[in-house]
């Protein structure tokens, strides 16, 4: 059984309650989360690196846990159309299973935007086949801290540099919803990208309190080790990415993942708490009814 597994200390308690229907779930809020990957040159074999960063312990959710740069949705990335590149906004939503094109297009907004803003690396180019070089400056920095205080829109961001929003440098992955028992839930779709030439990553995140380059088997090795404490999904996309040799090979797979939502499943049987993720039988975890969370 893997010793890295994070769960919360509350967790029996709401399944309990979610059992007895004194729980309403949630709704989960979209959201997009992306394994931003760079070919590793300093150790022969190893493939790529993915790009991650730990929570501040201090978090409410997933305190500790070592993540990809994501977050939520905003929803006026679903108002107006924005300068794209790649794939059209209906072939979009075809891939990621939503009904509309505009709702295609807040998702990877939100890939896009969330990279930036939490590790300062920008999938948007001045034409449909340029990449920007430099996000580095005031100005830059500016225009960054305004969109993570929302007081920026991606949309009105993009227009203001008059950037193309570049969707082929994103792959489909994988798509998680938190379980109904979470008070904070989220459905989210995990991207893969690879590092523009001439751009660097840092912690630009005010949730994070460190951030690495790591070859995904390394990372998934750490977490079996109980030396990185990670949720499922994300222990999950990195052993799916193990297999591949470069960014680049990562990237061309991204149309063969399944993007079939994974859903936890929670029961009591037998005095124990049994806790499943379909497809995932690594997670599944057998726990005594009345105990608690934590690290696992």
């Amino acid at each position: 059984m893997s010793q890295g597994q994070w769960y919360p200390p509350e967790w029996p308690d709401r399944i309990r309650a979610l059992a007895t229907g004194e729980l309403t779930p949630a709704v989960p809020r979209r959201a997009a989360t992306v394994m931003l990957l760079r070919d590793d040159t300093g150790t022969a074999g190893a493939g790529p690196a993915v790009h991650m960063l730990r929570r501040r312990a201090s978090m409410a959710f997933a305190g500790g846990a070592y993540a990809y740069p994501g977050g939520g949705v905003d929803p006026r990335d679903d108002d107006r159309l924005v300068g794209w590149a790649g794939p059209a906004l209906e072939v979009w939503a075809e891939r990621l299973g939503v009904a509309t094109p505009a709702e295609a297009q807040a998702i990877v907004c939100a890939a896009v935007r969330e990279t930036y803003e939490e590790a300062g690396v920008l999938l948007a180019g001045p034409t449909a086949d340029s990449v920007v070089t430099d996000t580095t400056g005031e100005d830059w920095e500016a225009d960054r801290g305004a969109l993570v205080a929302r007081e920026l829109s991606f949309a009105d961001f993009l227009e203001r540099r008059g950037l193309v929003l570049r969707s082929d440098l994103l792959g489909a992955w994988a798509r998680w919803i938190t379980p109904e028992f979470e008070p904070r839930r989220y459905d989210t779709w995990f991207f893969v990208a690879a590092l523009p030439a001439g751009q660097r990553t840092r912690n630009a995140s005010t949730e994070a309190d460190r951030t690495v380059w790591i070859a995904p088997g390394e990372a998934a090795d750490g977490y079996d080790r109980g030396e990185l404490l990670m949720m499922p999904p994300t222990v999950a996309t990195l052993r799916a990415l193990r297999p591949y040799a470069t960014a680049a090979t990562a990237l061309a797979a991204a149309p063969e993942q399944d993007l079939t939502p994974v859903l936890a499943r929670a029961r009591f049987e037998d005095g124990e708490l049994v806790l499943s993720w379909p497809g995932h039988d690594e997670f599944t975890k057998h726990l005594p009814a009345g105990a608690g969370g934590g690290a696992a």
